[in-house]
């Protein structure tokens, strides 16, 4: 039995800590200690009840309140030093730090100086560059984003092993920066699966009393029969069955930030109206969108000042254990995310895939890496070529025998590596090496 305690440092989202936290099983007796910074929500069950896990969750730390931008993103850099410093020093010795990147400043430096201090050996996970994103707000020559480039290029080669998330950042990491890092592709742990049509109508009975989008359209011919906008159950045999002219589902999630740009869909949805509306045999959408962040507000009031009549759209929030679920029970997903590097790959088209769920993905540099066009989904460049596709996909739904199909039976013919076994034969490794 190997004993290799580790702990996951600043800041880990939701996802990452359920792929993480869920592979503990792997390093036998372990005790892992997971910095959790998105404190406002809850991690999957399966990790919150593991006795392996200590999960040690850490607030948002703001800068000062007046004063210039620069001031107070100073004060706010220093407090987050001091934060993650005191949380570091103040849990007992491990022999690991795996910590992903962005957000690298300042968990990179200050990581390092507790390794240094403890003789841990550090792992980057490098999902991004954290300059390119701050060069979406400031621009690439600002100040700021030089600074936070050269940081992140001097600190992330005092690692003692580097994971990164496509062949292309390896091979940029390795040009640019001289750091050398093995590719470990975010797959989709084993609860992203098709979702069956029993528990289809659970969740969409219960996101009905919340969302009126999951609503039927009409009232049941029948008091024992039970109406969802999807399914239909037969109280008398409990069978369940799709709705007669149920709409399609659509569904794309985000975190609302600058790097995925939200007016391409509703302007394809507008597109897509407009075909309806001119006698093009297509279904009614149900366009659901997951996530929360700093642009939702701004993307909500351009949702609402919309009038369509065959599209709905609605922006949930969901829970751990119901976004895997409905994934599985959407028809077609639509991914935005272009990279702000050109170099990563959108974890929601991993987990749809696992979903068995095709895409429609916006180009960026590296995106073949994941999303095979015309196999498991399609490319677009636009608006216009996304509403293009959506039309096509959708022209016989839900007759099974259509492109979206083929995608679908193609997915699940691909027999992908799940996350579990990705974890074990690229990072266990790594952790067990000086161990045995």
């Amino acid at each position: 039995m190997v004993h290799v305690p580790f702990k996951c440092p600043f800041e880990l989202t939701r996802h990452q800590l359920n792929n993480h936290g869920g592979c503990c099983h792997s390093l036998g007796c372990c005790i892992c200690s997971f910095i959790y910074s998105d404190y406002r929500t809850k991690p999957h069950e399966d990790v919150s009840a593991n006795e392996k896990i200590t999960i040690i969750p850490i607030s948002e730390v703001k800068g000062l309140g007046v004063g210039p931008k620069i001031l107070k993103y100073v004060t706010k850099v220093v407090l987050q030093s001091l934060q993650l410093l005191y949380t570091l020093l103040n849990i007992k010795d491990h022999s690991h730090v795996l910590m992903q990147n962005p957000p690298g400043l300042p968990s990179i430096a200050v990581t390092w100086l507790v390794c240094r201090l403890r003789g841990t050996k550090l792992i980057i996970d490098w999902h991004n560059y954290g300059y390119t994103i701050m060069a979406l707000t400031h621009g690439q020559k600002h100040p700021i984003v030089r600074v936070a480039k050269w940081y992140e290029k001097f600190f992330g080669r005092f690692s003692s092993h580097n994971l990164c998330v496509t062949t292309a950042m390896r091979e940029d990491l390795l040009k640019n920066w001289k750091i050398t890092a093995t590719t470990l592709y975010d797959k989709p742990p084993l609860l992203f699966k098709e979702t069956p049509l029993e528990c289809q109508h659970k969740l969409f009975m219960r996101m009905a009393k919340v969302y009126p989008q999951f609503q039927a359209n009409s009232e049941p011919g029948s008091e024992d029969v039970e109406l969802t906008a999807f399914t239909q159950r037969r109280g008398s045999t409990g069978a369940v069955r799709p709705a007669g002219k149920r709409p399609a589902l659509l569904l794309s999630s985000t975190s609302w930030t600058e790097d995925e740009d939200f007016s391409i869909l509703l302007k394809a949805l507008e597109d897509y109206e407009d075909f309806v509306n001119g006698g093009e045999s297509l279904p009614d959408l149900v366009c659901v969108i997951t996530g929360k962040g700093p642009q939702k507000e701004y993307y909500t009031k351009m949702i609402d000042s919309k009038s369509f009549k065959h599209i709905k759209i609605c922006t949930p929030w969901l829970e751990a254990e119901d976004y895997p679920r409905l994934l599985g029970s959407a028809d077609l997903g639509v991914c935005l995310h272009k990279s702000s590097s050109g170099l990563d790959l959108p974890m929601k088209v991993v987990d749809m895939f696992g979903c068995c769920l095709p895409v429609c993905a916006i180009h960026f540099q590296c995106l073949h890496e994941l999303v095979k066009h015309d196999e498991n989904g399609l490319i677009f460049q636009d608006s216009k070529e996304l509403a293009t596709q959506l039309k096509s996909l959708l022209s016989d739904f839900p007759s099974g025998e259509g492109k979206l199909d083929l995608f679908r039976r193609n997915l699940r013919s691909s027999g992908q590596q799940r996350w579990e076994e990705n974890w074990d034969q690229t990072v266990l490794p790594l952790l067990t090496a000086n161990n045995r």
